[in-house]
């Protein structure tokens, strides 16, 4: 089923995951035992996320430098069709504006409408580490709006090339936001407005990046429905498990750990594990409270800590 389907015959809180691909010659075995825990709790889709290609450099003898430009996480399509038709749980593959072009993109949506697969997570994704070079006979969308617009446009049929006797592909296309605004922009006013022309363009459900201060998620959702946002938006979670995160996570994802959480783990990083499934329980109760349509997490590599969250949740 379509996302939205799920969302509107729910009568309580769902709970989603999201999953990343192996790396790069690594065995499919570690993607699949996570979704045999996952599976037993019946969620009604999981997002597999995608991984634009990156340029690596290295000094051959002879003193010359040799770049190679590979994906280190691939299989993103590959992973949602054995999760959809092995245990008959919805996927949401992730696609992306970078490195990928029109073409690319219509060639994946075809693909995955071969495998059955219902939804697609449109985003513009990192900005790779290298320039591609341009192909005349090749377009790409620049922005997540763009590729929302395209796929809008596979929903009545319409393909970069006419195609014969071809079928509209009617994908539920969901976008990405940024509870503390995305870090390229300038204030929330701004990106609340970026959030709003994806919707716009055709985005018919919202799923939010990691956060860990609700206020912040319910101050957001209220900009969104003043701008006139109506869609489900969807709060998204990550357990906190050891210290490290404490930087890495602000790093990589450029979120904000509130002191009271950071304190706490910083003061007691042997039950950094433990402190954060607290704070994420408590946000998690407090989002079914207020009314969240699903909340989803992100399991990426381990998904133990967050069910036995879903546990404490009964």
């Amino acid at each position: 089923m379509r996302v939205t389907e799920h969302l509107d015959r729910a009568t309580e809180t769902l709970f989603s995951f999201e999953i990343i691909p192996p790396k790069r010659g690594d065995n499919a075995r570690d993607v699949i035992d996570i979704v045999e825990q996952i599976a037993p709790f019946k969620p009604p889709f999981i997002d597999v996320t995608s991984h634009a290609a990156e340029a690596s450099y290295e000094e051959r003898p002879d003193g010359s430098i040799h770049r190679r430009v590979k994906k280190k996480r691939p299989g993103t399509i590959s992973i949602c069709g054995i999760i959809q038709n092995r245990w008959g749980i919805d996927t949401v593959p992730h696609l992306l504006c970078a490195s990928f072009t029109r073409e690319e993109t219509e060639d994946a949506v075809i693909e995955l409408n071969y495998l059955g697969i219902q939804n697609v997570l449109a985003i513009r994704g990192d900005v790779p580490n290298y320039v591609r070079r341009p192909d005349p006979q090749r377009t790409k969308n620049r922005t997540a709006a763009d590729l929302v617009t395209q796929l809008a446009d596979l929903r009545e049929g319409r393909f970069l090339d006419p195609i014969e006797n071809s079928s509209p592909i009617d994908m539920c296309v969901g976008v990405g936001a940024y509870p503390e605004k995305h870090f390229e922009a300038p204030n929330l006013k701004t990106d609340v407005q970026r959030l709003k022309e994806k919707v716009d363009a055709g985005a018919e459900y919202v799923v939010t990046q990691l956060f860990f201060d609700n206020d912040v998620f319910f101050e957001f959702e209220r900009r969104c429905r003043e701008a006139g946002i109506t869609v489900p938006i969807i709060p998204g979670l990550k357990l906190i498990d050891n210290v490290r995160q404490l930087n890495t996570l602000p790093r990589h994802f450029h979120v904000t750990v509130p002191e009271a959480l950071g304190d706490e783990i910083a003061a007691n990083p042997e039950h950094a594990r433990e402190v954060g499934k607290r704070w994420a329980l408590a946000q998690a109760r407090e989002l079914i409270a207020r009314g969240a349509p699903c909340v989803h997490f992100y399991v990426m590599s381990d998904a133990s800590p967050v069910l036995e969250l879903i546990r404490d949740l009964g």
